[in-house]
């Protein structure tokens, strides 16, 4: 995991330092910048060509020799996130042709091997922008969970991997690379993935339970993959069903490689649901648990920070994004890495709102492909900012490309489903995330599988601390009009040029479609 900054048509090492040092957080254990100029090996390139590259690293994947920008032989490259299939990659490719065991230059020897649409045998997170003496190439993973923004400066352009470094610098049309896109300086773009339509009802034939087991077997194929990396990756575990899941099948996949328990995390204030119910669930799965309760005072003390990191003043994601940085911070003084449950919800039917769609499946499938397309800006923006900002890794297994593949296959009315309140299998009348509890249900016990889901920032007990906090804050009484001013005011407060901040942040509901 890291961040970077990437000139191309210009050549200014010392505003390539200025804004890496920006986000310097992503990236504690080194800091590489490099002009065109700078590698003896090439010539100096012409004034059109001109480049700068900066990086600043997290060393999961080949810690002793991944620094970056990697360059060879006149091609340069910076990369943000993992590529776990790279072993495979290097298998076909031909592992002679590699100098480091880091992951990303999988991407270099990709582009060089001539493939027709190379980009796509990427399996992973990641945001990278590859340079020729005469073409520069960025691209995003499928779903952005990975942060790529692209501005121009005069006649060049400057890449970074957050809004924050470009704060005070004078660029113009400051924007993000979709999630599955690809610019090419020689082509322009071109999406090169696309979401699968979510499936509405099943037919009459359909067999349930074998859409069940299969879809157990692509969960724990995802979760031990995206556990792969040269340090310990542990697991926030918030005491729901989605955090519960990744876990339980990390603990598995750590004891089937002799290793010892998982390190699983949770926050929450005193006595609140979430930190009971993870304290039930690592009992249950045997991992080495962490917990920390945090106050009102501390929610207070912490809003800035968020605020800054999170490059955003929503209300919602504000609200979620402060419990993330306390099992951040929690986290990151064991390990680098964790995985999280994030995306449950947008495949299997998880929120509130869902329920209304209960009787218009193809309305429920459409909106769950929607709320795919839109998690880069707003779900996806909150676990990479806030985690980074203590220089922590997150993984989303959930949103592992084969697993969205199934779970967009799997008919919307097994997601939300109506059932017997009465019933073993049910949380009520209507059951979220039905299809993800089958599955999974001899994971945990039978409480655990089948609680009802509650916010994060709800089962955490944010919600009533916020409350306290704000209202000493703001010195009356707490409207979401009057908690959104004070998100606002705080993140103009932190930036030069916050409405380029406020313009970027995504709506939770954009283009919601209506049951």
């Amino acid at each position: 995991m890291c961040g970077f900054v990437c000139f191309w048509n210009i050549s200014d090492a010392g505003l390539a330092e200025e804004m890496i040092a920006k986000i310097a957080h992503r990236g504690p254990d080194e800091v590489h910048v490099l002009r065109h100029a700078d590698i003896p090996t090439i010539e100096p390139p012409a004034t059109e060509t001109a480049f700068t590259m900066a990086h600043c690293r997290l060393s999961i994947i080949g810690p002793e020799d991944g620094a970056q920008p990697i360059h060879q032989t006149g091609d340069m490259l910076v990369a943000n996130g993992e590529i776990y299939n790279h072993a495979d990659l290097r298998a076909i490719l031909g592992d002679a042709t590699f100098e480091t065991a880091s992951d990303s230059e999988t991407i270099l020897h990709l582009f060089r091997s001539g493939r027709s649409r190379w980009v796509t045998q990427l399996d992973g997170m990641f945001a990278f922008v590859l340079i020729t003496k005469d073409r520069i190439i960025a691209a995003r993973d499928p779903l952005g969970i990975k942060p790529l923004y692209m501005a121009r400066l005069g006649n060049g352009l400057v890449f970074a991997s957050e809004l924050k470094a470009f704060d005070g610098v004078p660029v113009d049309q400051v924007e993000a690379v979709p999630p599955g896109h690809l610019f090419d300086s020689r082509t322009g773009w071109r999406q090169w993935y696309r979401t699968p339509q979510g499936a509405a009802a099943a037919e009459p034939d359909l067999d349930i339970n074998g859409t069940a087991q299969e879809l157990r077997l692509v969960l724990e194929g995802a979760v031990s993959k995206w556990m792969v990396a040269d340090v310990e990756v542990g697991s926030f575990l918030s005491g729901g069903l989605d955090s519960s899941i990744i876990a339980a099948l990390a603990q598995k996949a750590r004891k089937a490689q002799g290793l010892g328990p998982l390190k699983t995390f949770a926050v929450g204030t005193k006595g609140s649901p979430d930190l009971v119910a993870a304290r039930a669930v690592a009992e249950h799965i045997g991992s080495d648990h962490y917990e920390t309760v945090f106050t009102a005072h501390d929610v207070a003390e912490a809003l800035p920070h968020v605020l800054y990191h999170l490059e955003s003043a929503d209300v919602d994601l504000v609200r979620s994004a402060l419990p993330t940085l306390f099992a951040a911070r929690l986290a990151r003084a064991k390990l680098k890495a964790v995985l999280t449950g994030e995306g449950a919800d947008e495949l299997f039917a998880g929120y509130t709102y869902h329920h209304d769609y209960v009787d218009d499946p193809r309305a429920l499938a459409d909106e769950l492909t929607r709320s795919l397309g839109t998690m880069h800006n707003i779900n996806l923006q909150r676990v990479d900012r806030v985690t980074m900002s203590e220089s922590l890794e997150a993984r989303t297994p959930f949103l592992d490309r084969e697993l969205i593949d199934f779970a967009q296959a799997i008919p919307a009315d097994l997601k939300m489903r109506c059932t017997d309140p009465a019933a073993p299998d049910a949380t009520g009348a209507t059951t979220e995330k039905w299809i993800l509890r089958k599955a999974c249900e001899d994971l945990l016990p039978p409480d655990l599988v089948w609680r009802k889901k509650a916010q994060f920032d709800e089962g955490s007990g944010t919600v009533d601390a916020l409350e306290e906090a704000l209202t000493a804050l703001i010195g009356g009484p707490v409207t979401r009009q009057s908690e959104g001013a004070l998100y606002e005011r705080l993140l103009r407060d932190a930036y030069r040029n916050p409405e380029r901040i406020l313009e970027a942040a995504g709506s939770w509901d954009a283009d919601r479609v209506v049951a």
